[in-house]
């Protein structure tokens, strides 16, 4: 119950601060999901634009200024971040001011975008670099599911016993596993 109560806070509280990005300049598209925690340069979020059916996974940061030189040269430089249309942000990314990221992109948990991503491509890495062609990659995905199947919405975590936990830890330790 209170778990409940601080996540309902917690959630207000997001929706809240992000109205208020929105407000000072930020564009969002519509459908952009932006999960969890997350952060968005608040000083130059007039800077961002996240176009439609793009996700932010957790920890992201959109970052649109560099003050690293401010106190050898007494300015920063700033710049925009564009992310596309129906892009994915993964777990931890980071992307530094002005960089533009193609639609349907997708950009690897942890990755560093340094320099624009162009549209149809998966980048990962420190500085982030292009490492497949966004339909090839989806089409190996699909080759596997035909191949090993995938696992149901039975198998969300709030619906786990512990053997379809079992059959879960099996399958990710054989390196095939998809779940819906």
């Amino acid at each position: 119950m209170i778990s409940k109560i601080i996540r309902t806070l917690k959630n207000f509280k997001r929706t809240r601060y992000i109205e208020q990005l929105v407000a000072d300049g930020l564009v969002l598209g519509e459908g952009v999901s932006i999960v969890d925690d997350f952060f968005f340069d608040r000083s130059h979020c007039y800077l961002i634009s996240i176009g439609a059916r793009t996700t932010i996974a957790p920890s992201v940061k959109l970052i649109a200024h560099d003050a690293s030189t401010k106190r050898h040269v007494g300015y920063s430089r700033f710049g925009r971040v564009d992310i596309g249309e129906d892009c994915f942000i993964g777990h931890s990314s980071i992307v530094m001011p002005g960089v533009t990221i193609g639609n349907r992109s997708v950009v690897g948990a942890g990755s560093v975008v340094t320099k624009d991503v162009p549209p149809n491509c998966i980048v990962a890495g420190n500085p982030a670099k292009v490492i497949y062609d966004l339909d090839d990659f989806l089409d190996r995905i699909r080759k596997d599911a035909e191949a090993y199947g995938v696992f149901g919405y039975e198998y969300e975590i709030s619906q786990l016993t512990p053997e379809k936990r079992e059959e879960l830890i099996s399958a990710a330790s054989q390196g095939k596993a998809l779940i819906v």
